[in-house]
């Protein structure tokens, strides 16, 4: 084992770190390449020599591998093996310069009317001036009190339908929520499936718990049924988690009657679904949620980050019954005990004064408009074939790379260009990441901005990559 020196060092990290081993494999090998005992285009043993060496079994050193190539370390080609990618001892695509816009959050944009900032300091001058100082500033209930769960049920009501107050709760945030949801429905080495290319808070949450998650193909509607039904009567997940309005990053967005299905599967292996919404209520008409078509089996979360402003670090969180609700609610005071006062004073006011709707109905305009400036600049989308992914009323595009450019190193070039994106392998569960980058059209400051950065996308698509960016041989 001497021609793989850094593999002791594997080991003893490992030995030592209380985190998962594939993680830990995985932070070992970053670290290995940040030090130099492993260069760009340095050729990795064989998993199962890796495997053997550690002490650990074969599946474990895929999932590291898996997780490495996500981050952008390595590359793996059937019948060369894997590789140190180039520039994998940088921080590959996150932005740390200077850019003409960061398009890597997924924000509502601020709108100028209303104007935002003059509201804030108006209604937070009001609430001081009306509500006890120290009531705002100490600690509140965990879940909301009950105005609070009233307002947050009237607010998704458009989406879920009617429901109890007891059925409702407040939280700190969606990822608070699902990270509560999940950690009630599992044990470590559970499984939970979702989409092969998912939204990365629930991969944060599976790390954490240590949790297992299987991906399921999808189309232009989201996950398959027939795909999801495969999966569970191979892997018996605990849980379901999903994005059927608006997903994220795909865009799709999936019709009644594939809702349906994908609840007639659930119901056949009796699984729980964890339902992520944080887009629907950008949307006219949005259809309903799986929430509201099967009451007993999901568990809801909408939140006001997407729809309002992330400021806010409110979500709202509709559950099965007042049981699984109180559940939820001591998982929420575990994890983050409870929501700000002062925030919530400001979203309950926007609420009972009719400021939220205000402010919801001009981000919808000005996505609209952002969205109108992305399929002129970059062409009409859509989710079938070969075409970027769009949908009028999101905050996002799923970007269509031409052959030449990998997710990762399109993403760094663009990056050294002034833009700052999000690559695929941050979102790919397993398999090969597709040939894609999301853009986040919503934290330009302006439309004339938008429009200049994503000029410069398409600059950067043209552009034939340099032998630096070439696959390592």
């Amino acid at each position: 084992m001497s021609a793989y020196p850094y593999l002791a060092h594997w080991k003893e990290e490992i030995s030592q770190s209380p985190n998962a081993i594939y993680l830990t494999l995985a932070d070992a090998l970053a670290l290995s390449i940040r030090r130099g005992d492993l260069r760009e285009g340095d050729k990795l043993p064989p998993q199962r020599t890796i495997a053997d060496y550690l002490g650990t079994n074969l599946t474990t050193v895929t999932r590291a591998f898996t997780e490495a190539r996500r981050r952008g370390l390595i590359d793996a080609t059937v019948g060369r093996g894997t590789f140190v990618r180039v520039g994998a001892g940088e921080s590959h695509w996150r932005h740390t310069g200077p850019a003409v816009v960061d398009l890597t959050m997924n924000l509502p944009p601020i709108p100028q009317d209303p104007p935002l900032q003059r509201i804030i300091q108006s209604d937070i001058s009001a609430i001081l001036k009306q509500q006890d100082l120290n009531s705002l500033m100490s600690y509140r209930v965990t879940g909301g009190t009950i105005e609070e769960r009233q307002l947050g049920a009237k607010w998704i009501a458009p989406v879920i339908g009617h429901r109890r107050i007891e059925e409702v709760l407040v939280s700190p945030g969606a990822q608070s929520a699902l990270a509560a949801i999940v950690s009630t429905h599992t044990q470590p080495g559970d499984v939970i499936v979702t989409d092969r290319i998912a939204y990365p808070g629930i991969r944060t949450i599976a790390a954490q718990f240590d949790l297992i998650l299987v991906g399921v193909d999808s189309d232009a509607e989201g996950m398959m049924p027939d795909q999801l039904d495969r999966v569970c009567s191979q892997h018996h997940p605990r849980l379901l988690y999903c994005i059927p309005t608006i997903h994220n990053p795909t865009t799709a967005t999936m019709s009644l009657q594939r809702r349906k299905d994908i609840l007639a599967v659930a119901q056949r292996h009796h699984l729980h679904i964890a339902e992520d919404d944080p887009y629907s209520l950008l949307m006219d008409e949005p259809l309903p949620a799986l929430a509201a078509l099967d009451h007993s089996r999901v568990s809801y979360i909408a939140t006001l980050a997407k729809t309002l402003s992330p400021g806010l670090r409110t979500a709202y969180v509709a559950l099965p019954n007042a049981d699984m609700t109180r559940r939820v609610t001591a998982a929420i005071r575990a994890i983050a005990l409870t929501n700000a006062g002062l925030l919530s004073a400001l979203t309950a006011r926007w609420m009972q004064t009719g400021q939220a709707e205000t402010i919801l109905h001009a981000i919808r305009k000005e996505l609209r408009l952002r969205q109108s400036i992305a399929r002129k600049v970059l062409g009409e989308g859509h989710c079938l074939g070969e075409g970027h992914c769009m949908n009028p009323n999101g905050p996002h595009v799923w970007l269509k790379l031409p052959d030449w450019w990998g997710s990762a190193d399109f993403v760094a070039y663009a990056r050294r260009r002034g833009l700052a994106l999000v690559p695929s392998t941050v979102f790919t569960i397993s398999g090969e990441p597709p040939q894609r980058a999301r853009i986040a059209l919503g934290s330009a400051p302006d439309a004339a901005s938008l429009e200049e950065s994503l000029n410069g996308v398409v600059s950067v698509l043209q552009h034939k990559r340099s032998p630096g960016f070439a696959d390592i041989v």
